[in-house]
């Protein structure tokens, strides 16, 4: 490190006022941060006086989704050989689903990045870190097979519309990687429904056209019952054999490629918790309020296979666990005050399992809740913080 430091360090003059590359700055300056913590800080106002950034809060996320990711690309290759009924061994597998894999992290990361790079240079102003994490998490809650410029596209309109156009790194009101995944399921509905994107059997990484074998059938657990007629549906994986809550918590079953194992999600928790860079209110008030939900529709609900999966299931499958422990939250677009988190979250929870529950057309259900749920985190706060104020004025009147 010493070296490459020394590298950067001879260079930088290049880059800055009356360099022949100053107007480079920016770029220059967002590699030297990343590589290295910045060795100013904030002399004086309201700032914390150190030197931990956004840039390293915004890594330990990204190390948080490791495990979801490490798990998501195994799964990509135990899938497609479970599909073409191959037995290999573990090596091979975790290839194939990281070859399958990362041309979607490259994608996500070169345009994003890329989109930031020149609105940074056109407005002559660090390079924000936001996207280390939104570039991660896309990959991730898209299927395998979505075509590379279709997430292009949906990852530069994200970027875009979503976060630039309000000012950018912590002005955004909606989460970039679900608008990301919300763009591309009402733009190119086809390739983000249905059997055959979930499961990749073809090896042509990145394009979108493998091979489909007629006997294969890759439905998610929730896609499954949504489309079924019955009260009760015996949930089969690609061989016909039925999944339950286990699988749904270790998760070897078709879906997402970072949303399946709640055991890796569990581990990217523990990081984020333990480093306080999410709140456990958030977290844990999503779970109650959609298992709260869930048991209300188990009991009372109609009579159909989604309102009478166990709601314990409803925890585990899809991206539940996911959303609720690296969308939910999001610091940025999500409530602020203490009270605030519980009532965030605890809805969220409860609109995912009503989408699920009543509209079979959006059997997952978490994208949409959390995105509806960022329009109203500012008038929670509101609501919580007007509370506390007018709860105060009556202590000060009966003390007159």
């Amino acid at each position: 490190m010493d070296a490459l430091k020394k590298i950067v360090d001879k260079v930088k003059p290049h880059f800055e006022k009356g360099g022949k590359l100053e107007k480079f700055h920016s770029v220059f300056d967002g590699f030297e941060t990343f590589l290295f913590v910045p060795n100013t800080t904030s002399k004086q106002g309201t700032h914390i006086h150190d030197a931990v950034d956004s840039k390293r809060t915004m890594i330990v996320v990204v190390l948080a989704l490791v495990p979801a990711l490490l798990f998501g690309m195994y799964n990509v290759g135990y899938q497609h050989y479970l599909a073409i009924n191959q037995d290999v061994n573990f090596f091979e597998t975790f290839i194939f689903g990281f070859l399958a894999v990362l041309p979607l992290i490259l994608v996500s990361y070169g345009v994003g990045l890329g989109i930031e790079f020149v609105v940074a240079q056109i407005k002559g102003h660090e390079i924000q870190e936001g996207f280390l994490v939104s570039g991660f998490l896309i990959p991730l809650i898209v299927p395998v097979d979505t075509p590379l410029w279709m997430v292009a596209v949906a990852t530069a309109f994200a970027v875009i519309f979503a976060k630039e156009v309000f000012g950018g790194t912590g002005m955004n009101i909606f989460n970039v990687a679900l608008v990301t995944r919300a763009f591309l399921f009402f733009a190119y509905p086809t390739f983000m429904s249905g059997d055959a994107v979930w499961v990749r059997t073809g090896t042509t990484f990145g394009l979108g056209n493998g091979s489909i074998i007629d006997s294969f059938s890759g439905a998610t657990p929730l896609g499954q019952i949504a489309v079924s007629p019955t009260t009760q549906v015996q949930l089969g994986g690609i061989t016909g054999n039925s999944i339950g809550f286990i699988d749904g918590f270790i998760g070897l079953i078709p879906g997402s490629v970072g949303e399946t194992s709640v055991i890796a999600i569990l581990l990217g928790a523990v990081l984020l918790l333990v480093t306080r860079i999410a709140s456990w209110k958030t977290m844990l008030s999503v779970f109650v309020g959609g298992a709260a939900m869930a048991w209300i529709f188990n009991t009372i609900g109609p009579d159909t296979a989604a309102a009478h999966f166990p709601w314990y299931n409803h925890l585990v499958f899809g991206g539940f666990a996911f959303g609720a422990v690296f969308m939910a939250t999001d610091p940025v677009t999500s409530a602020r005050t203490e009270k605030g988190k519980w009532i965030y979250g605890a809805l969220i929870g409860i609109m995912t399992i009503v989408i699920r529950v009543l509209n079979p057309g959006y059997p997952e259900g978490m994208m949409l809740a959390i995105l509806l749920m960022n329009i109203f985190a500012p008038l929670i706060d509101f609501y919580v913080v007007d509370a506390n104020i007018n709860r105060r004025l009556k202590r000060a009147t009966i003390k007159k």
